[in-house]
């Protein structure tokens, strides 16, 4: 793992594999780097894979007051200079992962290929945001032992931890965000509007929905889906969490996607 100070915040990275494509991976809200760590490393025996904890995550950098998903984009394309990272590069996210990676393609369209996200999160409905606010300010008020057990139970079922140990582990670096970073994010969340920007994207894009989410049910990704020009849309059996929870199912559908964007 190594550390940089990108537009001004440290942040954790990773730069594993070798080839002349790269692949960025970017993790849930709440996730970290190791979100991917039964992902990356196949990626990597054919592609330079860069995945990183992002602004206010993991080993990063806390984040208080105002963020904007400009900042979140701006950070992987600093992050990609300071590697020395040229040329266009695909991008894999999941949740808010999803749309910061979805953000990046829109706002650097020259630097990116292909993008293939996971239940993203790209806003929050209007009618929906009070009462979002509201629980942002309990968690950051009272930690995120607060919000877990409503977390886990929406994002990450039953039917899902079968791997009790995966599970746990999970659980508890979850348990192990700063609150008041977590809040920070989930308020540039509420803020997002990304209606706009998705019908301009011209890149390659999968959407992934997970019919065991109910977080953000898939019925949320085929609706982003249809609103970017000729994106694929895949329905399959995982959870919010699905980079943890099933690794090969969604290392298949991102695999074969960009397998056929590079033919």
């Amino acid at each position: 793992m190594e550390f940089a100070e990108i537009n001004g915040a440290g942040l954790r990275y990773e730069v594993s594999g070798k080839g002349e494509r790269t692949l960025v991976l970017v993790h849930e809200m709440g996730g970290s780097l190791e979100s991917w760590d039964d992902i990356a490393p196949r990626f990597a025996e054919s592609r330079r894979v860069l995945r990183y904890d992002s602004r206010g995550a993991g080993m990063s950098q806390k984040v208080r007051g105002e963020l904007g998903i400009d900042t979140m984009a701006d950070d992987i394309a600093a992050l990609l200079d300071h590697i020395g990272i040229a040329g266009k590069v695909a991008l894999a996210g999941i949740a808010v992962g999803g749309a910061i990676a979805l953000h990046f393609a829109a706002r650097y369209p020259e630097r990116t290929s292909a993008v293939a996200v996971g239940s993203p999160a790209t806003g929050i409905a209007p009618d929906r945001r009070a009462a979002v606010l509201e629980r942002v300010a309990k968690i950051e008020a009272a930690g995120m032992a607060f919000a877990v057990e409503e977390s886990m139970r929406n994002g990450y079922r039953t039917e899902l931890r079968g791997d009790i140990e995966r599970f746990e582990r999970y659980r508890a670096r979850w348990l192990g965000n700063d609150p008041a970073s977590y809040a920070t994010v989930y308020r540039m969340l509420a803020a997002t509007d990304m209606q706009d920007e998705l019908t301009r994207l011209r890149c390659a894009v999968l959407l992934i929905g997970g019919s065991l989410d109910h977080t953000r049910p898939p019925q949320f990704a085929k609706a982003v889906a249809s609103t970017i020009p000729n994106a694929g849309y895949d329905e399959v059996r995982t959870g919010h969490y699905m980079a943890v929870q099933t690794p090969d199912l969604i290392f298949d559908c991102i695999d074969a996607f960009l397998s056929a964007v590079d033919a």
